[in-house]
């Protein structure tokens, strides 16, 4: 399950990809305020994304945050893997992060890591497609469009 934080990061960085006011960098309390996220987790968020490399910074009065690379060349898996770690949804399904289940006799032949392979393989095929820009798109397309009936 995808964590606040995670949530909280992607929201921030699709304000930034989305931003059309000009700006080079947005201020943080902007980037609370129109995301709706507290200021203060949204602080150690992106000072995390900022040393990941996600985003670039400049201090003081006329400070804020910047992506540090064009939205349509960031995965939206890269930003979850970076915030929440490995997608699969149990350890030993995972390729960046096995874990070998403690009650699991033979993990090569245990079916329920491979349905949970298939759904890792399938959360990624998706994230791994989907860039920031794409889903700053998509965001900024349902709020000006109005809902289905």
């Amino acid at each position: 399950m995808l964590t606040q934080r995670a949530k909280y990061g992607l929201r921030a960085m699709c304000i930034l990809a989305a931003d059309t006011t000009g700006r080079p960098i947005l201020p943080i309390h902007e980037l609370a305020e129109r995301g709706h996220i507290p200021q203060k987790f949204l602080e150690a968020i992106l000072l995390d994304l900022r040393r990941q490399g996600f985003l670039t910074s400049r201090r003081g009065k006329a400070g804020g945050y910047a992506l540090a690379r064009p939205a349509a060349e960031i995965p939206v898996s890269e930003v979850i893997r970076a915030l929440d770690g490995p997608l699969a949804p149990i350890p030993c399904a995972s390729l960046t992060a096995y874990q070998p289940c403690a009650d699991c006799p033979d993990p090569p032949s245990c079916e329920i890591r491979a349905l949970m392979r298939q759904v890792r393989d399938a959360t990624a095929r998706i994230l791994d497609g989907t860039s920031l820009a794409q889903l700053a798109a998509e965001g900024e397309a349902t709020v000006f469009q109005p809902a289905a009936t």
